[in-house]
This record gives structure tokens, C-alpha cells and sequence, in this order.
């Protein structure tokens, strides 16, 4: 199976509608505008958003129904990327391939622009006419859970505490299991709610238990990454994690170890979609995020 492929039809699916929803504008606020659509527009793999749309498919739902929940949880995460990248965060100037938000724009301009793609999603959420009332109602308590104090920002308070003193491995695994790990599990519990399935669904339960798994073996990767990639294959500046001198699973295991724990929980991500029929192509994905370079 062709990983790539499917994941840039993916991404093709998602553009129209990522453009659509940023598209309403008015002159004296333009400059805010253009800043989200550089950020959100721009290349990137679109996991998350791919994680929606499989996991719909996989339990017999519509494109139609997943994608505008898709759209919300790609705004969520690119504000984030934006709001990260700034110089009170991890200062980097290089996001995608090409200058960070703060960079191409201002730094008030960047701020400005993370809360509106936030801001958006929701109304996006609620937009979704193609699912009940009621998966409407679940999935704004998914993504807000996922986004918010509880998840990826208390992820990101614990990383910055990560920056004055050592996390203990325990520590540095819930962590990323908020910062990285919430987005990722709230992508597939949406694709669920877009098929029809309810929170508590043995099937949506397991989609989530995958997604967590992929998630903690996608940020082991990255620290990897962040010590031996190429930058320009990245995407992204390397050797930022020890600039900021942050607590990473580099601090814990050499490369070659990380990577034999991130097969580990890859193998225990793919275990929870055993015998689901339909379930190649996402893991299919587990492999490719596993070994992925950039």
C-alpha cells in the first residue's frame, strides 16, 4: 500500500475546504487573514486530518461527514505549530520548509492569527451538517479536551517546565501524551463520531488506544529527528530540543534505543486494530511514521 499516495489524496480533499473556510474576509483585518493562510495552506503531511477520514471510512461513514471535522482539527494543530514556534515558546524560525509564521509576519500578527485558526474550529465543528446534533455536541467536547488545559496546553506547560529541570521518563511520557498525543487521539475519536459511533463504542475506544500509541512513537521519532535529521529534509531547524536544553527521550536512550521503543509501541498501536477488516491502511501508517525522515 501506497502510504504517501493515499496520504496526499488526503490532503488534496482537505485543501478546498481549509481555503473555504478562511476564504470570508475584510480589508482592515486581511493581514490577520493572510497570516492563518499562510500557516494552515502550507505543505504538511495532515495526519491528523487523515486520521478523521480513515477512521470514518473504517467504521462505514462518509467523507462528507468527516471532512469539516477534519478541517477544525488541522486549524487546531496548525495554531499550534504557530503559537510553539514563537520567540516566549521555542523561538524557532523555520516551520514546513519555509519561515515560521512570526517570522514571515510579526510576532503579534502570529499571535493574532493562532487564535483565530482556534477560534475558527469550533465554528467549523458546529458547521457540520452531515452528522447528528449529538456528534456535534461530542466533538466539540473532544477537540476542546484535546486542545485545551487538560491536553495539548498542559502538555505544553509540563515542556516548558522541561526547559529549567529534568523530567523524570514517566513525567516526560504524559508530557507528550498531552502535547502531541491529545491532538492525535481526538483526530481518530472524531473520525468515530463522523461514522456514527458513540464515545463509549468498543470501536472508538480502540481507534483512541491506536492513536496514542502512534502518537508517543511519532514524538520518540521526532526527538530523534531533532538530533540527527537533515533541516532541509525536515522541514524544520534541528537542535532545537537542546537550545532550549529540553527534557526529550534523547535524555533517556541513545537513538538507536528510542527508536527500538518507538517500534514497541508502534507494534502495541497496531495490536489494538487487529482483525478490524479495513484496517491496512492505518497500519500501513504506524509503519510509516515509524521510519518516516521528516
Amino acid at each position: 500500500m501506497n502510504v504517501v499516495q493515499r496520504l496526499t489524496e488526503n490532503a488534496e480533499l482537505l485543501y478546498p475546504l481549509l481555503c473555504h473556510y478562511t476564504a470570508e474576509g475584510d480589508a482592515d483585518f486581511d493581514v490577520e487573514r493572510e497570516a492563518e493562510r499562510y500557516s494552515l495552506l502550507a505543505k504538511g503531511k495532515r495526519i491528523r486530518p487523515t486520521l478523521v477520514l480513515e477512521f470514518c471510512r473504517l467504521f462505514g461513514g462518509a467523507d462528507a461527514a468527516a471532512l469539516p471535522f477534519a478541517v477544525a482539527v488541522e486549524m487546531v494543530h496548525t495554531y499550534s505549530l504557530i503559537h510553539d514556534d514563537l520567540p516566549c515558546m521555542d523561538n524557532d524560525d523555520m516551520r514546513r520548509g519555509r519561515p515560521t509564521c512570526h517570522k514571515a509576519f510579526d510576532e503579534a500578527t502570529a499571535l493574532l492569527a493562532g487564535d483565530g485558526l482556534l477560534t475558527r474550529a469550533f465554528g467549523v465543528l458546529a458547521d457540520n451538517t452531515a452528522v447528528t446534533a449529538e456528534a456535534v455536541r461530542d466533538a466539540v467536547c473532544v477537540l476542546s479536551q484535546a486542545a485545551g488545559p487538560m491536553g495539548m496546553i498542559g502538555g505544553q506547560v509540563m515542556d516548558l517546565a522541561g526547559e529549567r529541570k529534568r523530567l523524570s521518563l514517566d513525567a516526560l511520557q504524559k508530557l507528550h501524551a498531552h502535547k502531541t498525543g491529545a491532538l492525535i487521539a481526538a483526530a481518530a475519536e472524531l473520525g468515530c463520531l463522523a461514522a456514527g459511533l458513540k464515545r463509549n463504542d468498543p470501536r472508538t475506544e480502540a481507534a483512541v488506544r491506536y492513536a496514542k500509541g502512534i502518537g508517543l512513537a511519532f514524538q520518540i521519532v521526532d526527538d530523534v529527528l531533532d538530533v540527527t535529521a537533515d533541516a532541509a529534509v525536515l522541514g524544520k531547524n534541528i537542535g532545537s530540543d537542546a537550545r532550549c536544553q529540553k527534557t526529550t527521550f534523547l535524555s533517556y536512550f541513545n537513538a538507536e534505543d528510542a527508536l527500538v521503543y518507538a517500534e514497541q509501541v508502534t507494534a502495541q498501536a497496531k495490536a489494538e486494530l487487529e482483525g478490524i477488516v479495513g484496517s491496512a491502511f492505518l497500519l500501513h501508517l504506524a509503519d510509516h511514521l515509524l521510519n518516516r525522515k521528516s
